[in-house]
């Protein structure tokens, strides 16, 4: 029986989180450059955008680009924005009533592709489906020192007392303010480890690795990974017996 027939819709996660790894190893093994793989990559986030709207899923976040990335060959960083500006295809979020977010330092992005992502936004905020999100020159380090500055200055113009500073008062002055924290957390592609990504955020999600490529990784490997966090207990530190 297929993963897809398995899942129970009544506890589909309402936030999935996505490392999109293996875009250069999967075009090296077929003898391509490392483009080649973010173009499979680009169409595979259209696979799953649609698959994790169609399953209920409310919030779909994925790393796209960290600020770590800034550092890789130029060549490739400029293909990596030429395609993110060819990818938004606004048909594919008007179609699956899917709106659009992002998430990062924008203000190092090229204007073009600012304008572009912000036009895509504009449209798409009439669209009460699911929000898709993408992590663009994003690091939770960035976010947490950004979160940390703006409450330092409330609490510098007496806007803020230091007493009243809690974990709920960081995660409002993160980001991602607008949606949950991650329920599920995804990373393709076959390493083990969360590479500066939404570190606050993730402190109780579930996190479920698989060795899949992700131009290789589609609606079926995504509702296995869905079924396998069904599977699992989400205590809180709470005991069994509590839940």
């Amino acid at each position: 029986m297929l993963y897809r027939e398995q899942i129970d819709k009544s506890r589909v996660p309402a936030h999935v989180a996505i490392i999109m790894d293996g875009n250069g190893r999967w075009a090296k093994q077929r003898g391509q450059i490392r483009s080649f793989g973010h173009q499979a990559g680009a169409e595979t986030v259209h696979i799953i955008a649609e698959e994790a709207a169609r399953l209920g899923v409310k919030y779909l976040t994925l790393y796209t680009f960290s600020t770590e990335n800034w550092n890789r060959p130029v060549d490739e960083v400029a293909a990596l924005m030429s395609l993110l500006m060819d990818s938004i295809e606004e048909e594919i979020f008007m179609k699956n009533n899917i709106s659009f977010r992002i998430i990062g330092d924008t203000q190092k992005l090229p204007a073009e592709v600012l304008e572009r992502l912000n036009q895509c936004i504009e449209r798409t905020s009439i669209n009460t489906g699911m929000c898709l999100i993408l992590a663009l020159s994003y690091s939770s380090k960035w976010e947490l020192t950004e979160a940390v500055k703006q409450i330092a200055t409330k609490v510098q113009d007496g806007k803020l007392a230091i007493e009243n500073i809690d974990d709920k008062v960081i995660s409002a002055n993160l980001s991602t303010h607008f949606m949950p924290d991650p329920d599920l957390l995804i990373r393709t592609g076959g390493e083990i480890r969360l590479s500066n990504y939404l570190l606050w955020q993730c402190a109780y999600s579930e996190l479920y690795f698989c060795d899949t490529f992700w131009p290789d990784f589609r609606e079926e490997e995504f509702c296995k990974a869905i079924y396998d966090y069904q599977q699992r207990e989400r205590r809180f530190g709470k005991t069994s017996e509590q839940i």
